[in-house]
């Protein structure tokens, strides 16, 4: 494995600077006929996908692709064999020839390769969600506003045209004022799953191909002490940040869009409960997570759960039919939607023929590509700071669950005062015993409603100290997202 130090960490840094003064931010792409060249960070199962969809748009070239697994890297290759291969992203950011970076890292990365491609001159599609922590996604708004790039955030459904026509028809008061707004990430992360980390008793060994410094970057360089290094880092708190931040972001993106103005900072306040129910692994995050954001006059409320609808089933749980999406609550009817749009329905449950369908964000990437060629982050459907806001709103919600105590049912019934939540907690007790979990052996764990200052995004008042300490992650030498980017 190679060794990185900071003296080498930070004469990268001041290279990718010195380059990012001498470009022209509103100058055209380089390469021929006008061509973008695109490189892809983060090359497993997500990022395969940007190499695949990104090489299908017209005028664009995949020129290069960079792994911490080179094994990862090299498969993009054989069937790109034109493209550079990197495994170091510092190399690559040096790299002028590229125009653009679509980076699908793990979490941890995300901030700190957005800050410096930023720095590099380049412009950049970021995965979801855009951060780790609520003040690295902050730095990465500043960046992109002061180098002048193009960030465009993975969350897609920011392109459907369904869903933009639908919260403009809600928000013209058709069925009344919005009473809340739902998400939902119903999921499988039951036994069997994807969702389980099974663990070892010491340290597995590393491939060859992995550099295992570059993969930890900014995050701790624990021992592996899981059979699986890929995927599975969502479900530990040093890399990932559960379904809530996974799935649940594209929904969590949705409900808030849904709000309109009143939801275009952070919540003023939230508090949670769940749990890790049911899989007796080494994964932290929770598979059982409610949320309440107190959005003021409608709150955002939402549902994690990746447990099946009863022990032993292959189904899921639904909320009036939704699994994977959003439901609005207005005083004369709710929107049910998913990915590709919804319909209208009565509050007694009768559909109506009210209905806003269109593509389901599909041409995400085509959007980036025309912004970076206009300049114009106005064109942008999913930029950084609508990313950032909605990421951070995950964050928050894990940061409540996070600091929060075990309670039993009766316990955690008394502490909830709002008839929404109580609605959402009884069904999670109903979900429990459907999967016969025994409360008082697992018990579940309730946050603190955390009061947060939307202007500075930190926590205050009560816990604020405990709860700030998850704000910003002490970063690991080199590999520091600075404070002044």
């Amino acid at each position: 494995m190679s060794s990185l130090t900071r003296r080498d960490f930070l004469k990268s840094s001041m290279i990718a600077g010195a380059t990012m003064a001498v470009a022209s931010p509103f100058s055209k792409v380089r390469g021929a006929n006008n061509d973008i060249r695109i490189a892809v960070i983060g090359t497993g199962g997500q990022g395969g996908g940007h190499c695949r969809q990104l090489s299908k748009l017209e005028g664009v070239r995949l020129v290069a692709v960079c792994d911490a697994d080179l094994s990862q890297a090299e498969r993009i290759k054989q069937s790109n064999p034109d493209v550079k291969v990197y495994q170091d992203l510092r190399e690559l950011l040096d790299d002028k020839s590229i125009d653009a970076i679509s980076s699908a890292t793990p979490n941890h990365w995300h901030s700190l390769v957005t800050v410096l491609a930023c720095q590099a001159g380049k412009d950049v599609y970021i995965e979801k969600p855009v951060s780790h922590e609520i003040w690295e996604g902050r730095k990465m708004v500043e960046a992109a506003r002061k180098y002048n790039r193009i960030v465009q955030t993975g969350t897609q459904k920011r392109s459907s045209s369904a869903h933009k026509e639908a919260f403009e028809w809600i928000h013209a008061g058709n069925i009344g004022a919005i009473k809340w707004s739902r998400g939902f990430c119903y999921k499988n992360r039951g036994p069997g799953s994807n969702g389980i980390v099974n663990g070892t008793n010491g340290p597995n060994p590393l491939p060859e191909s992995i550099d295992y410094n570059l993969w930890c970057g900014p995050a701790e360089m624990e021992p592996l002490r899981r059979e699986k290094l890929h995927y599975n880092w969502h479900w530990v708190w040093n890399t990932g940040c559960g379904d809530i931040g996974n799935q649940g972001v594209h929904e969590m993106d949705l409900a808030r869009w849904a709000l309109g103005d009143s939801a275009k900072a952070l919540a003023p306040a939230v508090f949670s409960f769940g749990g890790r129910f049911g899989v007796y692994d080494a994964g932290e995050t929770p598979n059982t997570l409610v949320s309440f954001y107190d959005y003021k006059p409608a709150p955002l409320i939402f549902e994690v759960r990746g447990l099946p609808s009863k022990k032993g089933a292959r189904n899921l749980d639904n909320y009036r039919g939704t699994r994977v999406g959003i439901v609005v609550q207005c005083e004369n009817g709710y929107f049910q939607a998913g990915d590709g749009g919804g319909y209208i329905w009565k509050n007694d449950g009768t559909r109506t023929d009210k209905q806003f369908s269109g593509k389901g964000g599909g041409n995400h990437y085509q959007n980036f590509i025309d912004a970076v060629r206009s300049r114009k982050v106005s064109d942008l459907n999913a930029d950084i700071e609508k990313g950032h806001i909605s990421s951070a709103l995950c964050h928050m919600g894990n940061i409540s669950y996070r600091i929060g105590r075990h309670k039993s049912p009766e316990e955690i019934k008394e502490t909830i005062k709002n008839s929404d939540m109580m609605d959402s907690y009884e069904r999670v007790l109903a979900h429990m015993e459907a999967n016969e979990i025994d409360l008082t052996m697992e018990p579940m764990a309730i946050g603190p409603m955390l009061t947060m200052d939307p202007k500075t995004e930190k926590f205050t008042g009560q816990l604020s100290e405990m709860a700030n300490m998850y704000v910003k992650r002490n970063y690991r030498e080199p590999f520091v997202v600075p404070d002044e980017v």
